[in-house]
């Protein structure tokens, strides 16, 4: 990627940014971060100190940072509630986004994102970094060698015992639109999409529940929750049945009464053969009358586009999306894949409310 250097701008200064878009872009020869946004000033200050190029700006709204223009890109950290219209501001004053996940809290909101880079022709891309994985990327192409078959029943699963998040906005359900199933419960849906290759989705069927919640003193990873402020799910779970046919079953939790639990993996079964992440990547399948599993080694190597020490996801993902913006090709995470995540979280929740299954189309 030796060229241009790219002048980023940095919107939401808290624990994704400084936990993975800032650390990832720092070890970036081409791209320098100019501009550091946070409605509490201090992050952005801080951050601005410890990442910040020299003479780097930091304003507390993410308005002033669009009107002051000069940048060519922009990475969106805030809660969800406001990806969408940051995300499309930046889009129409002709900066490339690289937004974290979830894509919005709605469908209206990802489908006005989808348009505004379709207007823009700048980049759009969300962060779904588990798409990056060694053992991701290895299952890719597997099923783009069809060694699979036609891929028929999957599972996506995000499931923690005891593991809510306790700080920031998390179980604020007006920020972020839900719990475990919009906050990791997205990842593994995603991966799962992208490695079926498969978007066109017939109906939903779920369940959303807060049964743990109120639980006061509960064990926790992160410490304690505050059951009143708990305002979301504590773990989903959706039925998608797809228009080929194909079944996948989504896991979601950030408490439940379970002992294997298993974050950001997908199960893979087609008619030639399956996938799961359960122990690493297996393959498994039959041959010559005897059934197989295999085990590949993943410690070497990393992507085809990123050279470097790091195979850390959080990094290839950064380096392919500046790779994308230099080669004027498309990013590995489309919008208009991402779309059809936030569609089927949308229409989990809304299942769950009204006990009916939501049909698309």
């Amino acid at each position: 990627m030796a060229g241009k250097i790219y002048r980023v701008g940095i919107i939401g200064c808290g624990g994704i940014a400084n936990g993975k878009h800032m650390p990832a872009l720092k070890k970036l020869p081409n791209v320098q971060m100019v501009a550091f946004c946070d409605i509490v000033p201090d992050r952005a200050q801080k951050a601005s100190e410890e990442y910040g190029a020299p003479g780097a700006k930091v304003y507390s709204n993410y308005k002033a940072l669009v009107t002051a223009g000069g940048l060519d890109a922009v990475h969106v950290c805030t809660p969800n509630k406001s990806h969408a219209p940051i995300s499309i501001a930046c889009l129409e004053a002709g900066m490339h986004v690289m937004c974290e996940k979830p894509m919005a809290k709605t469908t209206k909101e990802a489908q006005a994102m989808v348009e505004a880079a379709r207007k823009s022709g700048k980049k759009l891309s969300i962060g779904y970094q588990n798409r990056f994985r060694p053992d991701s990327l290895y299952l890719k192409k597997v099923c783009e060698a069809g060694t699979l078959g036609e891929i028929y029943y999957a599972k996506a699963q995000a499931i923690r015992r005891r593991a809510v998040p306790t700080w920031g906005v998390f179980l604020n359900e007006d920020e972020q639109g839900g719990g475990p199933l919009i906050d990791i419960g997205t990842h593994a849906l995603d991966l799962t999409l992208w490695e079926m290759d498969n978007y066109d989705v017939k109906y939903v069927v779920g369940n959303a529940y807060r049964k743990l919640a109120d639980t006061k003193d509960a064990a926790n990873a992160w410490g304690s929750w505050d059951p009143a402020a708990f305002t979301v799910e504590d773990s989903a779970f959706g039925f998608i049945t797809m228009k080929n046919g194909a079944t996948i079953v989504l896991e979601s939790s950030w408490a439940l009464n379970i002992l294997d639990a298993i974050e950001s993996v997908t199960t893979l079964c087609g008619t030639k053969g399956g996938a799961d992440m359960k122990d690493g990547l297996r393959l498994n399948g039959e041959e010559y009358s005897k059934t197989y599993v295999n085990k590949p080694d993943l410690s070497a190597g990393g992507a085809d586009f990123y050279v470097g020490e790091s195979a850390d996801p959080s990094d290839v993902e950064a380096a392919s999306f500046y790779a994308a913006i230099e080669s004027g090709g498309d990013p590995m995470v489309l919008p208009e894949q991402a779309l059809v995540v936030t569609q089927i979280l949308e229409a989990i929740y809304e299942s769950s409310k009204t006990g009916k299954p939501v049909f698309f189309d």
